[in-house]
């Protein structure tokens, strides 16, 4: 990276620095004028080449303050055109903010925002294209957290611009699902790395017998072993994605660790926020939602555990 991931790091919590669950329109204007869509392009395709930790370092960001939006699908989109090559126009309107979305699951399942979406991204066995929305079937998905408008979209035998083919259509596939698993887990970690901060906040505020609840000996150590686990989460997320080596089941398998960890954090951040976090006024629900669905997008825990366990075996 030109920058040092401090640098992006502060940039990017500087930008999202407010109120939880920003406006959507006003998220996607501002990561598309900060060249946040273009991290991971090369620079002769006209982004900025600071590869996969810089995609981590944003969307821990987004994570953080569960910004809405297709910055994940979008970025998949972004990463398959340059991928391929020749495809210098629909690069450039994707960098540029032109919502293109992809599925964050098999198929064409979980497309963020398809409905405002003018190209979606088709991934089949043996080919991947891009296909213009219009004339699709989208159907919404009722979903638990509102921070995400998902769709379903039946695309029929519609096949639009053909990006691979064969081997090189596979090879871009795996690509594809190292990308997505790395957004989704900074998405979980940033989300954790808040939910935790919020809940000591509140401990340190809050008094029970004249005392600070943050001196009771019994939840010191429930933060702090929540503390832990989020350090050798987020230990292992960076020392991923530095790992140009590391494939789609490595990927799978990290991001399946690290929405377990958010989960764990979203579960404790409500107890331990007592009354008030049971309440849907308060935001510990948000992070709660958020870290379910994160744990279900992607390929769940159980189907990259298995799939990371039986290359073990076969080594």
């Amino acid at each position: 990276m030109s920058m040092t991931r401090a640098e992006l790091q502060d940039a990017a919590t500087k930008a999202f620095d407010g109120d939880l669950t920003p406006d959507a329109a006003h998220s996607w204007n501002l990561i598309t004028d900060m060249g946040w869509l273009m991290m991971a392009v090369p620079e002769d395709q006209g982004g900025l080449g600071l590869g996969r930790e810089a995609v981590g370092v944003i969307h821990q960001a987004l994570g953080r303050t569960l910004v809405a939006g297709p910055a994940i699908a979008q970025m998949l989109v972004i990463d398959a055109l340059s991928a391929a090559g020749g495809q210098d126009e629909l690069l450039g309107r994707a960098m540029a903010g032109e919502i293109m979305s992809a599925s964050l699951a098999e198929g064409l399942r979980a497309v963020p925002d398809a409905d405002r979406a003018s190209h979606v991204l088709r991934v089949e066995a043996g080919r991947i294209s891009l296909l213009p929305v219009e004339g699709l079937a989208l159907t919404a998905r009722a979903t638990w957290d509102k921070t995400r408008r998902l769709f379903d979209v039946d695309a029929g035998d519609a096949v639009g611009v053909v990006l691979a083919q064969g081997d090189a259509a596979t090879a871009l596939a795996d690509r594809l699902s190292a990308l997505r698993s790395v957004a989704l887990a900074g998405d979980c970690l940033g989300g954790a790395d808040a939910a935790l901060a919020m809940t000591t906040d509140y401990l340190e505020t809050r008094r029970q017998f004249d005392r600070p609840l943050a001196l009771f000996q019994a939840l010191k150590h429930r933060v702090a072993d929540m503390k832990a686990a989020l350090a050798a989460a987020q230990a292992l997320f960076w020392a991923r994605t530095e790992d140009s080596a590391a494939d789609a089941v490595t990927m799978g398998a990290m991001k399946a660790h690290a929405a377990s960890i958010y989960r764990l954090i979203a579960e404790e951040a409500i107890q331990l926020h007592g009354g008030i976090g049971l309440t849907m006024e308060h935001p510990c629900h948000l992070f709660l939602k958020r870290a379910t669905l994160n744990a279900a997008l992607g390929g769940d825990g159980d189907q990259w555990e298995e799939a990371a366990g039986r290359r073990a075996l076969n080594a």
